[in-house]
């Protein structure tokens, strides 16, 4: 498939397709014209590489790692950039969790103040107000 079409089925722009492939993250058959053409397994590769990106993965190791995923041929120099990858995901997942259990409180305040017409500290209009 061509790159308009990549980023229409993958929900991404065309310049950060460039971009991925300009990082060594995906590959492009190139024709004789220079048009870029991507196989129907490149989608499942760019919704994967934006979810590690998403998980503040760098470049580099997605580039490490994407060639590992599903394969028994790792180095041990893989596996343990695997293990710390894993690791700092973890500690993201509880800091998350903090910041929702926050939410959560601060959410249950508010709808209690916001139902007793309570003012908001610091403010001189109700709870809830625009």
């Amino acid at each position: 498939m061509r790159i308009g079409e990549l980023a229409a089925k993958a929900g991404v722009s065309v310049r950060a397709l460039r971009y991925y492939e300009e990082q060594g993250l995906l590959a492009a058959e190139r024709s004789a014209g220079g048009t870029r053409h991507y196989p129907d397994t490149a989608v499942d590769q760019v919704w994967m590489i934006q979810q590690f990106y998403s998980a503040g993965l760098a470049s580099r190791s997605i580039r490490a790692i994407l060639p590992h995923l599903g394969s028994d041929g790792v180095t041990p120099e893989v596996l343990a950039l695997l293990q710390e990858e894993r690791e700092r995901v973890d500690l993201m997942l509880v800091n998350l969790a903090d910041v929702r259990d926050r939410l959560d409180t601060g959410i249950a305040v508010a709808a209690k103040a916001v139902g007793s017409g309570k003012r908001c500290p610091a403010e001189t209009r109700t709870c809830g107000d625009s």
